[in-house]
């Protein structure tokens, strides 16, 4: 999984180089599929349940799982999330970044994407043995929301191995103390989905991106952890 890990994040490297005006979603998703042909691993998402790419890319007020496409053109202001995942000899990795696109982001959303990626050091801070997923969940919650943002509350990190969903579910807000304990060995992906407005979403007719309901901006960030005898391992970093 750390090989996975190391893919993950070179990937998500090289296809953040790409992120430009003028660029689009489809160039960042072959630049994502050349990634992963440099380092002989498989995609993760491409086929996942028809899934139809190998990049998740949403941009401004869509929050996961927008699907990249060739008339999808970034402007300068825009922010676009990159979630990637590969397969390394049957291990997989997943993570997510969100980058602005130019020089010229509003400093509302500049906030949110530095609150989110905060927000997801402190769940990350939570990992230890014998602490709780409610743990986890309370710690990014109380982030997110000390700032006037919301949690996406649809959508939740997950346990990682030999399949890409694994139990358990691991939520981005919750009660300290509550909740299934964390033990040596555990591999979960903390992913924080923060809204600058309200956390309501719903899912457009691809069936696929999820957009806020109010059409504020949304911003998201991704590791893959390792519950080790020390604490957390991020293993995508």
């Amino acid at each position: 999984m750390r090989r996975a890990g190391k893919v993950v994040r070179a990937v998500l490297e090289k296809v953040r180089g790409h992120v430009k005006p003028g660029a689009t979603t489809l160039d960042l998703d072959r630049a994502a599929e050349a990634g992963l042909a440099e380092f002989g691993a498989k995609a993760a998402f491409k086929g996942y349940h028809g899934y139809p790419a190998v990049l998740c890319t949403s941009v401004n007020s869509e929050v996961v799982h927008g699907i990249p496409s060739a008339k999808r053109v970034l402007k300068e202001g825009d922010i676009v999330s990159l979630d990637f995942g590969a397969v390394v000899d049957g291990y997989f990795g997943d993570s997510a970044i969100t980058v602005p696109v130019g020089e010229k982001i509003d400093p509302d959303t500049a906030r949110l994407l530095r609150v989110t990626e905060a927000s997801l050091r402190s769940g990350i801070a939570a990992v230890k043995p014998g602490a709780t997923l409610g743990d986890i969940g309370a710690a990014v919650q109380g982030v997110v929301e000390a700032e006037g943002f919301s949690v996406v509350r649809d959508f939740v990190g997950h346990g990682i191995g030999v399949h890409m969903h694994e139990d358990p579910q691991v939520p981005n807000f919750g009660e300290a103390g509550r909740g299934m304990k964390l033990r040596v060995g555990m591999v979960i992906a903390i992913e924080p989905m923060v809204n600058a407005g309200k956390a309501d979403v719903r899912v457009l007719g691809d069936g696929w991106t999820a957009v806020t309901g109010d059409g504020s901006m949304s911003a998201h960030f991704e590791h893959t952890v390792a519950v080790t005898a020390t604490g957390a391992t991020i293993l995508t970093e």
